[in-house]
């Protein structure tokens, strides 16, 4: 039996549903309970600059759901002082770093890292998490582009996100896919060779994750917008639960 890949919950938009009243409800800390109750490996946030959805307090809230559970907390951050201040105090296991706009609905893509300018953020906002945090791991948010990769084999972090946002509305409308499963590929290679972890994340459903499973090529997939919508129809537990069957048939 070989082993199944990481099922990452992102909770983000329960935290959209909250702030879009500003009452206490739905409760951030329920969610993460509900997931990894329901076969989840790990939650994943995302503390923005904005605070458009996940608050200071819900970072160490969530953060004691996921010890309770022995399971990771991946928190995503942009290279921005303040937030980089509040990961170090909360310790997760997993920081992500992404690249933010205060403009953007969502992530629109990976950390450029062909810009020398966000290179050098990038490699030292690294460097002092990996100085003050020494146990906890890093990934970063990138595209599949070997010359971006090239660069992150440069930077001291234990994996990389494949930001697999295009991907996944080619497979939504029914477009041709299989550049991305190509590209997806000959990243997952390249990111072997350099012993850096190789995980995917935005945009996913249950069925475009389908053909990536079936390739094997990330370990770790993390899963928000799509869980929480299809949670209105079937319940939280039941999406994550058919998600988790889905992965537990599929091993590496």
């Amino acid at each position: 039996m070989g082993m199944t890949p990481r099922l990452g919950v992102n909770i983000d938009h329960v935290a959209t549903l909250r702030q879009a009243r500003g009452e206490s409800y739905p409760s951030v800390v329920e969610a993460a309970n509900v997931c990894l109750s329901n076969g989840a490996d790990q939650i994943t946030i995302h503390l923005r600059e904005d605070r458009r959805h996940i608050q200071d307090t819900d970072v160490e809230a969530v953060r004691l759901v996921t010890k309770r559970y022995g399971k990771p907390l991946n928190l995503e951050i942009g290279c921005n002082q303040e937030i980089i201040d509040i990961a170090i105090a909360t310790n997760p296991d997993w920081i992500c770093l992404v690249p933010e706009n205060r403009q953007e609905r969502t992530t629109e893509g990976g950390l450029n890292l062909l810009d020398e300018k966000v290179f050098e953020k990038v490699k030292s906002t690294c460097e002092t998490l990996k100085d003050k945090l020494p146990e906890t791991l890093i990934s970063l948010f990138l595209e599949s582009d070997l010359s971006v990769l090239e660069k992150a084999s440069q930077i001291k972090c234990d994996a990389v996100e494949i930001h697999t946002g295009d991907f996944a509305r080619a497979h939504l409308n029914g477009e041709d896919y299989e550049r991305y499963l190509s590209d997806y590929k000959k990243a997952q290679d390249f990111l072997e060779s350099k012993k850096i972890g190789c995980h995917a994340g935005h945009g996913l459903t249950l069925e475009s994750v389908k053909p990536l499973l079936e390739m094997k090529l990330f370990v770790e997939y993390n899963i928000g917008h799509w869980i929480i919508c299809q949670a209105v129809f079937d319940g939280l537990g039941k999406v994550v639960s058919d998600l988790n069957q889905l992965f537990e048939g599929n091993q590496l």
